[in-house]
C-alpha cells in the first residue's frame, strides 16, 4: 500500500470528520452524541458489527478470527462542560478549537483508517478492535476502558492508543488517587460568632500539610501532588461553615503510589480534630503499572510505535511516563503504549490547536501500525 498516496487522499475526508467531531460537545461521562455519531460513520462504511456499549465506547471489529485481539483506540471525550462555545477555526496552517486536539484530532485519524480499510475489503489476518472510548479525561477515571477490559480483557494480547504528540511513546502508566475533600464547622456570624472555627481555615491547614509533603523517590519514579479546586463559604460576613477541594497525588511507581495514600491519610485523619466532619471521597483511581509485566513484550510494541512514529514525523521518540487509557491493561499486565497522530498545542485549554499539515503523517502512522498487526505488510 502505498501509504503517501493514502494520506494525501483521504487528508480531505479526514477533515471534514475532524471538523464535524469537534463541534460536537463531549465532556467526560456525556460523550452520547458523538458515539452516535461514530456508531453512524462506521455502519455507513458497512462494519455491521459496530454497537455501543454501557460506557458508550463504540467498538468494532475487522479482520479474521484468532484467539487473541489487537485493540486500537481513541478517547471521545474531552475536557471542556458542555457549554463550552466550540467555535471551529481553520486558517489555513492551523485549526483552532477546545478539544481538537485531545483527543478529536486522534479519533478522526484513527477512525478515517477503519472506514478506508472496510470500504476497501481489506481484511486484517487477525482480529483487530477499534474503540471509541468515552472517559478518558479527569474524573471520567477511565471508565470506558475498565468496561473493555471488563468485556474483552481475556481476549486482548496488547493495545495501542493515540493519545499523545510526536516525539514520545507513553509506556510507562503514572498511577493517581484523587480526592474530594470537605470541611464541616459551626459557622456563624464573622462579629457575633467570632472564634468559631472556619471551615476554610481548616481546609486551608490541610494545604499547608500536603505541601509540605517530601515525595518518595524509589530508583528513577517520579511522584507529584496538587490541590485542583477549593470552593466554599457563604459571604464576607459569615465564618464559614464549609469548604471544600479537589487534590490528588500522582507516580509512576506503586510503591511510592502507596506512600503517598499514607501520607495523605495521616494529614485528613489528624484534621478530623479541628472541625465537626471531614468527608474525604475518592472520586479517581489509576492505577500503576502491575509488576508482573512482561517487560520483553511491552518494549516489542513501545519500539514499533516508536520506529513507526519517528519515521512518519521525521522525530526521534523517546519513551516516557504518562497517565491514559494504557493505566488499565498496564495494571492487568497487558502490553500498551500510548502514540501520536498528529501535531498540535493548547492542550486542555481554549486555545488548543492543531497543525492542519501533521494529519498526513498522522495517516500513514496509524494505518502503518494497523497494517503491520494486521499482518498486511
Amino acid at each position: 500500500m502505498d501509504l503517501q498516496k493514502f494520506s494525501n487522499e483521504k487528508f480531505d475526508e479526514l477533515l471534514k470528520l475532524h471538523r464535524e467531531l469537534c463541534v460536537i460537545p463531549a465532556p467526560s461521562h456525556f460523550e452520547d452524541e458523538r458515539a452516535k455519531y461514530v456508531l453512524k460513520y462506521l455502519k455507513d462504511a458497512g462494519i455491521d458489527n459496530a454497537y455501543i456499549d454501557e460506557a458508550k465506547n463504540v467498538i468494532c471489529t475487522l479482520g479474521e478470527p484468532s484467539e487473541k485481539m489487537i485493540v486500537f483506540m481513541a478517547h471521545t471525550d474531552t475536557v471542556f462542560p458542555m457549554d463550552t462555545p466550540l467555535d471551529y477555526i481553520d486558517d489555513g496552517e492551523k485549526i483552532h478549537c477546545p478539544g481538537a486536539g485531545d483527543d478529536t484530532g486522534s479519533l478522526a485519524g484513527m477512525l478515517t483508517c477503519v472506514r478506508y480499510m472496510a470500504e476497501h475489503n481489506i481484511v486484517p489476518k487477525k482480529t483487530l478492535m477499534f474503540v471509541a472510548n468515552s472517559c478518558e479525561e479527569g474524573l471520567g477515571n477511565l471508565k470506558g476502558t475498565r468496561q473493555l477490559f471488563k468485556d474483552h480483557g481475556d481476549k486482548i494480547e496488547y493495545l495501542y492508543t493515540f493519545d499523545s504528540k510526536p516525539g514520545g511513546v507513553t509506556n510507562k502508566s503514572v498511577g493517581s488517587h484523587r480526592y474530594k475533600v470537605t470541611v464541616l464547622t459551626e459557622g456563624g456570624h464573622s462579629f457575633g460568632a467570632f472564634g468559631n472555627r472556619n471551615a476554610i481555615n481548616v481546609l486551608a491547614g490541610i494545604i499547608n500539610e500536603i505541601y509540605k509533603i517530601e515525595v518518595p523517590v524509589i530508583e528513577n519514579s517520579r511522584t507529584t501532588y496538587n490541590v485542583g479546586t477549593v470552593e466554599g463559604g457563604t459571604s464576607v460576613n459569615t465564618i464559614a461553615q464549609n469548604a471544600s477541594m479537589l487534590c490528588e497525588y500522582r507516580s509512576d511507581n506503586v510503591e511510592c503510589l502507596a506512600v503517598m495514600e499514607k501520607k495523605f491519610s495521616d494529614i485528613f485523619e489528624a484534621a478530623k480534630n479541628n472541625c465537626l466532619e471531614l468527608k474525604v471521597e475518592l472520586v479517581g483511581n489509576r492505577p500503576c503499572m502491575s509488576k508482573d509485566m512482561d517487560m520483553e513484550k511491552l518494549q516489542k510494541i513501545t519500539d514499533r510505535a516508536k520506529n513507526i512514529q519517528s519515521k512518519h514525523f521525521a522525530v526521534n521518540a523517546i519513551e516516557k511516563s504518562g497517565s491514559t487509557d494504557c493505566n488499565i491493561p498496564h495494571s492487568m499486565a497487558i502490553p500498551a503504549v500510548a502514540l501520536a497522530n498528529y501535531n498540535g498545542g493548547g492542550t486542555h485549554t481554549r486555545e488548543e490547536w492543531v497543525v492542519k499539515e501533521s494529519f498526513k503523517p498522522g495517516l500513514r502512522v496509524t494505518m502503518e501500525l494497523i497494517l503491520t498487526e494486521g499482518e498486511l505488510l
